[in-house]
């Protein structure tokens, strides 16, 4: 869907600031209360917008571990990726799941409070989920640039 110039600000601003009133996201916009209104709500029935979230530092909630971990399935069927890909879902300390291309077939980012805590987890649920074959631990040792927000372009 092509954004214009509006939408991209509007867009830009929300991600930086989701509590922010209508009122003051038209005026950092330069535009009138009712327009920006109906443009966010447009931006949100297109699903462009999906949902309003506070950003936590898991550090201060107790999760002091990331972890990435590469996994290489059995089978390629689609029944066996849809199974793995339902369990996973499922795994709350599982925060993101990816498909991807390359040497494995999905890439998890899981959190934990320890490395004991992680390796429990690694082994006796991980390590259990359906087809796996492979699974290798990436430990993350500072986080640089966590994703905070998508960026926003015009589209050519």
């Amino acid at each position: 869907m092509p954004l214009d110039t509006t939408e991209i600000k509007l867009l830009r601003l929300l991600q930086d600031d989701g509590r922010v009133t209508n009122q003051q996201l038209a005026d950092k916009a330069g535009m009138s209360a009712s327009p920006c209104w109906r443009k966010v709500r447009r931006l949100e029935d297109d699903n462009v917008i999906q949902g309003y979230r506070a950003v936590l530092n898991r550090k201060k909630i107790g999760l002091g571990v990331m972890v990435f971990i590469r996994v290489t399935i059995d089978s390629h069927s689609e029944a066996e990726a849809r199974k793995f890909e339902e369990e996973v879902t499922a795994l709350e300390d599982v925060v993101a799941c990816y498909s991807i291309g390359g040497d494995a077939d999905f890439l998890l980012q899981v959190v934990a409070s320890s490395l004991d805590t992680y390796a429990d987890f690694a082994m006796s649920v991980v390590r259990r989920l359906p087809g796996i074959k492979e699974m290798q631990s990436m430990f993350v040792l500072k986080e640089i640039k966590p994703l905070t927000a998508y960026p926003v372009k015009k589209q050519v």
